[in-house]
């Protein structure tokens, strides 16, 4: 595939999950206004409690590459081809895209109507390409449990929307600078 086909591909995914999203919402939420309760304008647990919590995931992931061989966090290059030439304003945009989708459907429908555990490996399941490599595997579940207990927490669908974002915009950034660093 080409990184032309790979963006059109993460583009139509994430339209399938808010379109699944809002058809699951028609039967599982009672109206609009229940939601719409699932976000909540509270910047303190947005950008701090969210925030902070980023900041310790990004770490901890770029720790990961430290630690780990190359290979055991090679998703076969697809991050990469994804982030790599795109402007920052574009990776802004896919990882707002990706965090929206990602979260309105496992977070905001699946975890608030069947629990944790169900959405959180859904979650999972759906990074497929993780599957075959035990640390990103172990990473992704773990993210997708500890976005899932920071929405249970705060009762906000906002922090993991933020906290999502704030990772998948901070490490796209990463991935496209490197990419123009070994280019020189």
């Amino acid at each position: 595939m080409t990184d032309k086909e790979i963006l059109l591909n993460l583009y139509i995914t994430q339209l399938i999950m808010v379109v699944l999203a809002i058809i699951l919402s028609l039967f599982l939420f009672d109206s609009l206004q229940d939601v719409l309760s699932l976000f909540k304008w509270q910047p303190y647990y947005i950008f701090v409690i969210g925030g902070g919590c980023a900041i310790v995931i990004i770490l901890l992931e770029l720790l990961l590459e430290k630690v780990f061989p190359k290979r055991w966090l090679d998703d076969g290059g697809i991050n990469e081809r994804v982030f790599r030439n795109r402007s920052v304003l574009h990776i802004f945009i896919l990882a707002a895209v990706i965090a929206f989708s990602e979260e309105l459907l496992f977070r905001g429908v699946l975890q608030t109507h069947f629990g944790l555990v169900p959405a959180s490996i859904l979650f999972a399941i759906i990074h497929f390409r993780y599957l075959s490599k035990i640390v990103l595997f172990i990473v992704v579940v773990s993210l997708s449990f500890f976005l899932g207990l920071l929405y249970h927490w705060t009762g906000n669908l906002l922090v993991p929307i933020f906290v999502h974002f704030t990772i998948d915009f901070v490490l796209g950034c990463i991935l496209r600078f490197r990419n123009q660093k070994n280019q020189v």
